[in-house]
């Protein structure tokens, strides 16, 4: 329906009409569904469902980075280093809904006898946003500095009353995971299974990781980029097309970017062929600065809001 000046959109139905779309991200094999005006609990439904999908709809965002088409056996890092902090704000419209953050840790740990990166990722509701239910969550990586590739991933989960933790062990030379899964008091193992990989592999924090050790200058407008990751035990494949530069004001100054848009599955959450778009410097350090997600009716955003402890100045 055309909006008029008449028939302004309050935020009552916004909020409505923004809670359709995330219940049909969820059951996207559904049709698109209709209300019950009277019936309808927007904070019940958000608390356990929206606050999830955020979270989970940010590490996407993150994973879309996990390439393989750049053939490097031996990548060489000099964009980050330890003590490396990234900051974001998550927006939709006039709400701030989340803190995130991107962090890796000052000195280097080790995994099988090798020197590795701790990185984490973190996302936190804030404000308003926790009312309708409170997310914490945290997914991590252990990189090798030398490949950088992961030999341990894990993540743990509190949304609400409902919790997830999980580790993941990678055999990058036998292409193994063992996927390890604990009961909500973190300790209790609950499953253990091994999968077959594919070939050396990312996961959802180590490919964003891998990606700014490669040398982007090469890349040209329209060009295609084959993602290839592992996560929630299964193999992703998606494409990431190279949309060109834009220089772009941010909260850390002005900035030359990069400018991908993954190749999305068509659904009802999101608006047009290409409705993500990720913003990344074009400078040595190669960092996030924005992602913007076009939905059904406004957007998500993503904003770097700080940057620490960055390798190059």
């Amino acid at each position: 329906m055309k909006l008029t000046n008449q028939h302004a959109i309050t935020k009552g139905e916004l909020a409505i009409v923004f809670e359709g779309q995330i219940r049909n991200f969820i059951h996207q094999t559904t049709l698109f569904f209709v209300i019950p005006f009277k019936k309808f609990d927007f904070r019940q439904v958000l608390s356990i469902k929206f606050m999830r999908r955020l979270s989970v709809l940010f590490y996407v965002l993150v994973f879309l980075w996990s390439s393989n088409a750049f053939s490097q056996q031996n990548p060489i890092n000099d964009a980050f280093t330890f003590g490396e902090e990234l900051n974001f704000e998550v927006s939709y419209g006039w709400l701030n809904l989340a803190d995130a953050k991107l962090e890796i840790n000052r000195r280097s740990h080790t995994q099988n006898n090798r020197p590795h990166y701790k990185i984490d990722v973190f996302g936190k509701t804030k404000g308003a946003a926790t009312i309708f239910g409170r997310v914490n969550d945290n997914w991590g990586t252990y990189l090798d500095t030398s490949t950088i590739h992961p030999s341990v991933f894990y993540q743990h989960i509190e949304e609400g009353k409902y919790r997830k933790h999980e580790k993941v062990s990678f055999d990058q030379n036998n292409n193994k995971a063992l996927v390890e899964v604990f009961e909500k008091d973190n300790r209790t193992l609950k499953s253990v299974k091994e999968y077959d990989l594919p070939g050396r592999i990312q996961d959802i924090v180590s490919g964003f990781y891998y990606l700014r050790t490669l040398d982007l200058d090469e890349l040209k407008k329209g060009e295609t980029v084959l993602i290839r990751g592992f996560f929630d035990k299964e193999i992703y494949n998606i494409k990431l097309i190279y949309e060109g530069t834009e220089r772009l004001e941010t909260e850390i100054g002005e900035k030359e970017t990069y400018i991908f848009s993954p190749q999305i599955p068509k659904n009802k959450l999101f608006r047009g062929d290409y409705p993500v778009k990720v913003w990344v410097t074009k400078d040595q350090n190669k960092i996030p600065v924005k992602i913007k997600a076009n939905l059904f009716l406004g957007s998500l955003n993503f904003d770097i809001i700080n940057a620490k402890g960055l390798r190059n100045n």
